[in-house]
């Protein structure tokens, strides 16, 4: 019996893998897999003969995602699905967890066929408070800034920002920035096949306005979600699975869910759901990466 094949599939500035997946494909090896590891836009590449493909550090995905989508559609065993990726690379998602009862945090959105004028802009930033401006369609928090509604500069500045993306054809998400994240960062919930796996705290990215030259730093620390934490990562993983199943008609676990949560005035808000080059955190847990090979072992030898 020939041993399944499994792909990892990565982007080229880190064609092979980074850091935190790296010791993923021994592990796959130890389970009776032969792993790969291939750039996602290789022209060499024969994905059809590739086996079960997983999506892991695809960061360049933002600036070329039709591109992107494309590909994942051609590819005949991926995961997680096409159908998944392609709602999930777009914040917009957030809506529609909304709709489904998620508490999302306070977000405003800018539409590029709106016209807006600086005007317009300025009236729908908040009137107190810190808040973020980042576009709807991004990863690594890349083309974020955070602003502060009464200093009249970093207003002007948050208009431009704004002003900027929308030129380029790009929706823009307006946040209230919660203080809760300088003072406890945000909490990612790593789920496996539907399975609870690990948390980790991932402490505030942004500190000011987006510098084009600089790119955010992500440092993160192992630690145990609360009761409630959790309670909210199953009830939007709940929302996830019920949204695909209805608009998607498909009824299987993801593969990967990485669900970040962060405490507002009175309750916990979903701030971001990964499901495409979410980083897994593997290392901050002593079987991390046992937990991914055994959850992709599942799959791979269905």
């Amino acid at each position: 019996m020939s041993k399944p094949i499994v792909t990892l599939a990565t982007c080229s500035d880190l064609p092979n893998l980074d850091e935190d997946d790296a010791p993923l494909p021994d592990a796959l090896a130890e389970r009776g897999i032969e792993p790969r590891v291939a750039v996602w836009d290789d022209p060499d590449v024969d994905w059809s003969a590739a086996g079960m493909v997983v999506v892991r550090s695809v960061h360049d995905y933002a600036a070329r995602r039709e591109e992107f989508l494309a590909w994942a559609e051609s590819v005949p065993r991926i995961v997680n699905h096409a159908d998944v990726l392609r709602w999930n690379t777009d914040k917009h998602y957030l809506i529609e967890l909304e709709r489904r009862g998620m508490p999302i945090v306070p977000t405003i959105w800018l539409e590029p066929d709106q016209n807006y004028s600086k005007r317009q802009v300025h009236t729908r930033f908040p009137a107190n408070g810190d808040f973020v401006v980042k576009p709807a369609i991004s990863s690594l928090s890349h083309d974020s800034g955070r602003y502060t509604a009464v200093d009249p500069v970093s207003r002007q500045q948050a208009i431009s920002h704004a002003m900027e993306l929308l030129s380029e054809g790009r929706a823009v998400m307006v946040q209230r920035y919660l203080e809760s994240v300088d003072e406890r960062g945000e909490t990612a919930l790593v789920f496996m096949n539907g399975l609870v796996s690990h948390a980790v705290e991932k402490e505030a990215m942004l500190r000011g306005p987006y510098q084009p030259s600089e790119e955010p730093q992500e440092v993160v620390h192992a630690r145990n979600a609360t009761d409630a934490e959790w309670r909210l990562g199953e009830r939007a993983r709940h929302a996830i699975h019920s949204y695909i199943k209805d608009r998607m008609g498909r009824d299987e676990q993801l593969i990967f869910c990485r669900i970040d949560v962060v405490e507002g005035d009175d309750e916990l808000h979903v701030m971001e759901v990964a499901l495409t080059d979410a980083s897994l955190y593997l290392s901050t847990t002593s079987d991390g990466v046992d937990s991914f090979a055994d959850a992709i072992a599942v799959r791979a030898f269905w």
